[in-house]
């Protein structure tokens, strides 16, 4: 399996409209992705780093999973275009993508 981690920072003074990300633009990459081999996704909010008391590193993290990298291309060539453009409406904050291979 193959997992696409999107990972919003926690910056102080950043805007991201959690209701919007959770009710369109996921809804959005379901919809787009799930033609393209997309078999779930989960988004999680940060609450706290390693440290008692410590800020979260990411505020929002989404993962995506897809059954192969080939689906995931595929996807990914077809919907982030649309998916990006979206971006300005729940966001300030540039996020880090990182795709893994699942082993276990």
């Amino acid at each position: 399996m193959i997992r696409v981690t999107v990972s919003y920072p926690n910056q102080p003074g950043s805007r991201f409209d959690l209701d919007y990300y959770l009710a369109k633009h996921m809804a959005m990459v379901d919809q787009k992705l799930a033609p393209h081999g997309l078999k779930s996704w989960t988004v999680e909010k940060g609450i706290s780093g390693g440290a008692p008391g410590s800020a979260a590193r990411h505020q929002i993290q989404a993962h995506l999973n897809f059954e192969t990298l080939e689906d995931m291309q595929k996807g990914m060539a077809a919907a982030a275009p649309s998916l990006m453009a979206d971006i300005p409406n729940f966001t300030d904050v540039r996020a880090d993508v990182q795709i893994y291979q699942v082993l276990k």
